[in-house]
């Protein structure tokens, strides 16, 4: 068993800038966007990947979890681009030199622009590409890569349908729904105008514009684990000692006396459905940032008097122990923390919660959670998809003009976690 990691976890798209060739580059771009800004060079980590991975280690880090972009491995379907591999070997390479252990992430909601003309992630031809894709960086990569997640929060579709559905039910979107920054001040008229937009740019039906970040229901859904199931195939051809997972989005479902048949659909809505698809994988990535109460009518909102964070999700560290422990009865291989973190620009706050966090995460792991280490998110203030660069999750701290970085208290005190885990 390898020597329990901390550390912490970034996004391609959200943090390297300028990722031209995909999906998100183009919806970001449109007149009528519903981000409520574009990414633009987000933390050029791209170029800056040394300074960030450097501080990492020096704060006591041996692990990160990055993503390697198929957009840019990938620019023009069939088309793949040698020196965007090479950049990632850099990388890779870079994080093995400050003693730090690579995850990576092949898909972390950004895919290439081609890949929507062709259906996305709602047709069953997804499988192949994200295959041959996966297959590429693994002959390329595989042996310098001991853990590669194939797909981060593989649930987020189904996730975003149920979202969809409660904002058609209440007739307005609310921040915390899901584990993903929206943006929650569009109208409708705005949302039309910028699927037109995008049907434009894309050359394709607006309605048939299937990014990662698009509800789906169980038949899309069954698109994206046969293309995880397809993409671990072709990496463990290429590279067999590498340990292939995916991530899943989570919550600390805790039920009223009334709730607990709503708490149980919501549950396996999330976990359950997937653990067929998932049961043979190598490690599963769990990733958490809150708890819900769940009464007979489903999961409620955050208390008037709890506390929140900038995402509108209640401020409650412990739940990530939780969902481990929950995780742990039906799924049996290795568990990583991939991501757990609060969106907050108080960092005394911050470092508390990390230290209520890790508290539980050893609790799980004590009572039998097979839990080989916790990532925080984020490494840096990064983009945070639809609601742009308000959030601050970072340990790190960015000048959106100088990109100069700041370490912030927070990020020593994830660090000294690894003199205390066990």
């Amino acid at each position: 068993m390898h020597e329990f990691f901390i550390g912490a976890a970034t996004a391609a798209h959200q943090v390297e800038g300028n990722n031209i060739h995909s999906d998100y580059w183009v919806m970001e771009n449109v007149k009528h966007s519903d981000f409520t800004e574009p990414s633009g060079v987000a933390c050029d980590h791209y170029n800056r990947y040394e300074e960030d991975i450097r501080l990492l280690a020096e704060a006591g880090g041996n692990a990160y979890r990055f993503g390697i972009e198929w957009a840019r491995i990938e620019p023009e379907e069939g088309a793949f681009d040698k020196a965007e591999i090479e950049h990632y070997r850099r990388v890779i390479d870079c994080c093995y030199d400050n003693g730090v252990t690579p995850i990576v992430t092949l898909m972390h909601f950004s895919s290439p622009a081609w890949l929507i003309k062709k259906g996305g992630w709602a047709k069953n031809a997804v499988a192949a590409y994200f295959a041959r894709y996966a297959g590429y960086v693994a002959r390329a990569l595989g042996e310098k890569l001991p853990y590669i997640c194939t797909i981060n929060e593989a649930n987020m579709g189904i996730q975003l349908h149920k979202v969809i559905a409660d904002m058609m039910n209440a007739g307005a979107r609310k921040e915390g729904g899901v584990q993903v920054g929206q943006n929650s001040g569009l109208d409708l008229k705005s949302i039309l105008i910028g699927m037109v937009e995008q049907g434009i740019a894309f050359k394709t039906n607006p309605l048939a514009i299937n990014s990662f970040l698009k509800p789906r229901d169980e038949k899309s859904e069954r698109c994206v684990m046969e293309a995880h199931l397809a993409a671990k195939r072709a990496i463990k051809e290429a590279s067999p000692d590498t340990k292939v997972g995916l991530t899943l989005s989570l919550f600390d479902y805790q039920p009223t006396e009334r709730g607990k048949s709503a708490a149980a659909k919501l549950w396996h809505e999330d976990f359950g459905w997937y653990l067929p698809y998932i049961k043979d994988d190598d490690f599963l990535g769990v990733q958490n940032y809150s708890r819900k109460i769940v009464d007979e009518s489903g999961a409620r909102s955050p208390a008037r008097e709890a506390r929140v964070t900038q995402m509108g999700y209640e401020d409650y560290p412990a739940s990530i122990g939780n969902v481990l422990a929950r995780v742990s009865r039906s799924y049996k291989g290795e568990l990583i923390v991939t991501e757990n973190g609060i969106a907050t620009d108080d960092d005394n706050r911050r470092c508390e919660f990390i230290r209520e966090a890790f508290d539980s995460v050893m609790a799980a792991k004590s009572a039998g959670a097979p839990v080989t280490g916790y990532l925080h998110w984020s490494l840096l203030d990064n983009f945070e998809w639809q609601a742009g660069y308000a959030k601050t999750f970072g340990l790190i701290a960015v000048d959106r003009e100088t990109m100069e970085r700041k370490t912030k208290e927070s990020l020593r005190v994830l660090g000294s976690l690894k003199e205390t885990a066990k």
